[in-house]
């Protein structure tokens, strides 16, 4: 769960990350923070969280879903990206880490973009879709308990409108769903929805080698 892309050598991606990477100060200032924590490597690298604004942007996305939050820095990105009347639905059950978030959210000006709801992400997004909110949203990332993730696939498919765009995060899991000898549950999970995924016929898919590995679905 390295929050850089351990699939390409070490001096290509400072390459990337010099040539590409155009930083701020309010998002190095999270990820500083961030890196102090034991569980540092659940963070996104900045790399990708560039290139998740720059699909938010492309898609203009304006309604967006994030399962797992972390320390807030995805969703930082995410709802900076957004325009102006956009929101992010934030999904977490820590109160602990979303709030070392919040002062950077508040700092640049996006905690009214963002929504954050503490609790378990599949009763949050259940009672999203008891709300009639299906077919709304345009964007979903989902970056949490590997054992959940075809729950949450399920549902964020069915609240994102035709075109919309779901995004998971750690599906290389550090190359161990290409080894057979790892069994583990987080490992099968992951390795199932993949599999469900590619033979999803509600969706247009890829998969890339950015960061820890991220699928991208068009739902059809």
């Amino acid at each position: 769960m390295s929050s850089r892309n351990n699939n390409i050598p070490e001096h290509i991606n400072a390459y990337i990350l010099v040539n590409s990477l155009r930083d701020r100060a309010e998002l190095k200032a999270l990820r500083d923070e961030t890196a102090q924590m034991p569980m540092a490597g659940m963070q996104i690298s900045p790399d990708q969280g560039q290139f998740m604004a720059l699909l938010v942007k492309a898609t203009g996305a304006k309604l967006a879903i994030e399962v797992g939050t972390f320390t807030g820095y995805s969703a930082l990105v995410v709802a900076g990206a957004l325009p102006a009347d956009g929101k992010l639905v934030a999904c977490d059950v820590s109160e602990e880490f979303t709030s070392v978030g919040r002062p950077h959210w508040e700092k640049a000006g996006l905690t009214d973009k963002i929504d954050l709801r503490l609790g378990p992400a599949v009763d949050t997004l259940d009672a999203m879709i008891a709300a009639g909110e299906n077919g709304q949203y345009d964007m979903a990332f989902i970056d949490a308990d590997k054992e959940n993730y075809g729950l949450y696939y399920e549902r964020c498919l069915i609240l994102l409108r035709v075109g919309g765009l779901i995004l998971v995060d750690n599906v290389l899991w550090d190359g161990r769903v290409a080894d057979e000898a790892e069994q583990d549950e987080s490992t099968q999970a992951i390795r199932a929805l993949t599999k469900k995924m590619h033979a999803d016929e509600r969706i247009d898919f890829s998969l890339l080698p950015v960061g820890d590995g991220l699928s991208l679905a068009v739902k059809r």
